[in-house]
């Protein structure tokens, strides 16, 4: 009996097809490829699979009962751990694809440079054709950096801001803990108020989990420095946009950088577009933009089919009960 995958992703190159094919081949398995304008036969083909590679909660919920195993390309899960059904098979295995830590982190880098050097004050002064004289700006040498989520992301982020000269990197997540050995301390989440009132620099990559929803709200924002920035570059619902926008308006925060926010598209009447000192992306932080993440993205694919096919457990498997 023919063992099927189905692969439903615009980002394919030849090289990438070749590389599944060859690991579908080494799995006694067939792979046929879909696009997103084909929908309809992708849902057909999917009938007769047991592994799906996509990121489509809807192909996903027209899968059967026999699909044994899910592998989204994006890094985030919160589509597929809510309790609506989306599994026909409950016992499905998830796995994810963490291969964003490079991009997300260098446009960390990036937004964390133009607020220290007031890129948001001289592009104003250049949009009112203002010669603005030099400014005041600080550095990330020297910067206590607060990182809270300490996956692939948030190691990423670790990396550069140690190569940069941060003077503190602490890490903050639900274990306490981290794979990789890039931060000066790590605590769990329960200690963010007192880690709060040290930071000059807070990234945010977390989850949308239960327990992240809500996380840096208002009473939060307050214990931060009046000198602190804020980056998220996890889910928009860890924090409290309107309590975000009056702070910054208050000036009792520096600035932030937003490339995540609720809802998504943000409404043209969302007070955080005028927020004083704001950055705002529309979600592009990561995605399949930079030809290393699709690189990874199906390398990591293709390391968990082999786990699969030889019966071992997946590298990437997601605990759907913890969101992660």
């Amino acid at each position: 009996m023919e063992r099927n995958i189905c692969v439903f992703q615009d980002f394919l190159t030849q090289a990438h097809r070749e590389r599944i094919d060859a690991a579908a081949r080494a799995a006694k398995m067939h792979v046929r490829y879909f696009a997103t304008g084909q929908f309809e036969e992708a849902k057909e083909h999917l009938q007769h699979c047991e592994v799906l590679y996509a990121h489509s909660p809807q192909l996903l919920r027209a899968a059967p009962p026999t699909l044994r195993w899910y592998c989204t390309s994006s890094a985030g899960v919160d589509l597929y751990c809510r309790n609506d059904g989306i599994f026909a098979n409950p016992d499905c295995l998830l796995s994810n694809s963490n291969t964003y830590g490079v991009t997300i982190a260098e446009h960390v880098v990036m937004v964390a440079l133009m607020l220290l050097r007031r890129m948001p004050d001289y592009l104003d002064s250049i949009q009112n054709h203002i010669w603005a004289p030099p400014l005041p700006v600080r550095s990330i040498r020297g910067c206590e950096v607060t990182i809270l989520g300490t996956g692939d992301i948030g190691c990423h982020v670790a990396q550069r801001m140690r190569s940069m000269g941060a003077a503190k990197i602490i890490g903050l997540s639900r274990s306490g803990k981290s794979r990789e050995a890039v931060y000066d301390a790590l605590y769990p989440i329960g200690d963010l108020d007192a880690v709060l009132c040290e930071t000059e620099l807070l990234v945010m990559a977390l989850p949308d989990t239960a327990q992240t929803r809500g996380m840096l709200d208002r009473r939060r924002i307050a214990l931060l420095p009046r000198q602190a920035l804020v980056i998220n570059v996890g889910r928009g619902t860890a924090i409290e946009q309107e309590a975000l926008a009056d702070a910054l308006n208050e000036g009792r925060l520096s600035g932030a950088a937003l490339d995540v926010a609720v809802p998504e598209p943000l409404p043209a009447d969302n007070p955080l577009w005028t927020a004083k000192n704001l950055i705002l992306t529309p979600h592009i932080s990561g995605n399949m933009t930079l030809g290393y993440t699709c690189d990874a993205n199906v390398e990591m694919f293709c390391t968990d089919l082999a786990n699969y096919a030889a019966g071992r457990p997946l590298v990437h498997l997601v605990d759907r009960t913890r969101g992660y």
